[in-house]
């Protein structure tokens, strides 16, 4: 028993969902296979929506511990962490079940299982249970939301194309696997209160969202990072102030240190041992949990990945090009499981290009260039583009320049009551921007699969530039805005008109003239801008 489709989607994250329903949209019949009960992935269930509920719970305690500094008499009688739980899971349940509506109003089939390629060549999909081994356990099909058929221990499905969505997991760290007191960060969304006391090993933005939100909750929060500032592949400036920001928000960051070993023991919380740069002393910090946040790696380790042919780089991500096929073709890969960052807004895009891909529309592929970055931690952190030391590095850039603003000199900064950083990366394009296309894909490729087959479209092949202007041609020998990096409260709203400047390759005299509303977060990003054009007003 079986059934055909256009495309199979496995994975329903924002790279899956994406890809079913922009396909859906361009009249291809689609299937999309996830093993949870829920659909959307890591992001919706386990990441993104679950920790952005809680970082916004603890914004609240966090305005009402700083009431007083503005004249305001409040205090926090007590914390209900489970009503803060239950407003998480409200959230996070509002978003998976928008998103089953949505699928299933676009016409997309979603099953639920486990999904593997069975045959790469006729590009098959075998469905199992996801827990197979209980009494009674089925594949499970949803024509309409909510509404599902058994379909029984097995179910194949064959499509024209197959997209690969499947994800990645936390990294646990080299000296101990997770368990008891040591935890992941989907363990720390799960935990039923704030923790009285926490070790953190990591500079990322997950280390960095659970100490700032933890410590706001009351938390006594250690940070243990190996460099000098978190977030060390960042911009130096952006990543150095955050560091002593959450310095005088009290947590206490121990840089330079190198986790050796984690004693760990039921109801005997955490010891982290380690040892610091330049120094022969071994050092312990305890926490009634350690949450080693120190990445994630690809989900491509099931023997079916390997078995079908498809090509892994030897850090496990799938070898792709541009436009996300991979070394077989008719068989795609989107999101964690291809090398960049593992951001769900880049996921989401690539997830469109695969779908228009595959429907013989002329994307131009994801530019990485152009990805945003948030943290949600307080104050945000938030990058687009190319620090000075990535753009200096570069062969298609010249006459690169920094411009650093001095953010206390605007007025919603002095009220914030916070610290923050800008600064603005600018040059010259030398060569087609368009060339960064992050084609990292097979070079033995057959070549009848570099342009899309229109025939098979079913739906009228849309304009080449769908995907916007390409203005790369035009900034070429003109000074435009290269790279934006952004510490301050509002940094996640703030950096979308940054993307829009380095992704459009705006002039930066143009971008300069561009009027901001007062008085706003946003003005910096104005003033910064004159500033970089050699008009600077209310600073040097």
């Amino acid at each position: 028993m079986g059934q055909q489709f256009d495309i199979a989607v496995i994975g329903s994250g924002p790279g899956g969902y994406s890809a079913a329903l922009r396909a859906a949209q361009l009249g291809k019949s689609v299937a999309l296979i996830e093993h949870d009960s829920t659909l959307g992935g890591t992001c919706l269930n386990r990441g993104c929506i679950p920790s952005k509920a809680l970082i916004t719970a603890a914004r609240t305690m966090d305005t009402i511990h700083e009431a007083s500094e503005v004249g305001i008499n409040a205090t926090i009688n007590s914390v209900d962490f489970g009503a803060m739980n239950a407003y998480k899971t409200r959230i996070v349940e509002t978003m998976t079940s928008g998103l089953a509506g949505l699928l299933a109003h676009r016409g997309v089939m979603v099953f639920q299982g486990e999904a593997q390629i069975s045959n790469a060549r006729e590009h098959t999909v075998t469905v199992t249970p996801h827990r197979s081994d209980q009494p009674g356990a089925s594949v499970r099909r949803f024509n309409r939301s909510g509404v599902g058929d058994d379909l029984g221990p097995s179910f194949e499905i064959e499509a024209a194309d197959i997209i690969l969505a499947i994800g990645s997991q936390p990294q646990p760290l080299p000296q101990h696997d997770f368990s008891g007191a040591l935890i992941d960060s989907t363990q720390a969304l799960s935990l039923g209160r704030v923790p009285a006391s926490a070790v953190i090993i990591g500079a990322g933005a997950v280390a960095v969202e659970f100490a700032s939100m933890w410590k706001t909750s009351g938390c006594d929060v250690t940070l243990l990072i190996r460099k000098d500032r978190v977030l060390s592949t960042w911009d130096r400036r952006a990543g150095a102030t955050l560091t002593r920001e959450l310095k005088r928000r009290g947590i206490n960051v121990v840089t330079h240190a190198n986790v050796t070993s984690v004693d760990v023991g039921v109801n005997l919380g955490a010891t982290v041992h380690y040892t610091r740069e330049d120094q022969t002393a071994d050092f312990t910090a305890f926490g009634e949990v350690a949450l080693a946040a120190i990445g994630r790696y690809p989900a491509t380790g099931a023997p079916w990945v390997s078995d079908s042919g498809i090509e892994l780089t030897d850090a496990g991500f799938v070898t792709t090009d541009g436009y996300g096929r991979t070394n077989i073709p008719g068989i795609w890969a989107v999101g964690d499981i291809t090398e960049g960052e593992s951001l769900a807004n880049r996921a989401f895009e690539q997830g469109i290009v695969v779908a228009e891909s595959i429907a013989g529309l002329d994307p131009r592929p994801v530019n990485d260039d152009t990805v945003p970055k948030v943290v949600f931690c307080t104050p945000e952190a938030a990058s687009v583009g190319c620090t000075a030391e990535q753009a200096r590095a570069r062969g298609d850039l010249t006459d690169i320049e920094e411009t650093v603003f001095p953010m206390m000199s605007n007025a919603r900064m002095l009220m914030s009551r916070s610290s923050g950083s800008l600064a603005i990366v600018s040059g010259e394009i030398l060569a087609s921007a368009g060339s960064s296309d992050n084609s990292n894909g097979p070079e033995n490729r057959d070549d009848s699969q570099d342009a899309p087959d229109q025939s098979e479209s079913s739906s009228p092949k849309e304009p080449d530039n769908a995907n916007g202007p390409d203005s790369s041609a035009d900034a070429q020998g003109t000074k435009v805005v290269l790279g934006v990096h952004i510490v301050a409260p509002d940094a996640s709203d703030l950096i979308a008109e940054a993307e829009q400047l380095v992704g459009n390759r705006v002039p930066l005299s143009e971008a300069a003239r561009l009027i901001h509303p007062h008085p706003t977060f946003s003005e910096t990003i104005g003033e910064a801008l004159l500033k970089a054009d050699g008009r600077p007003l209310h600073t040097r």
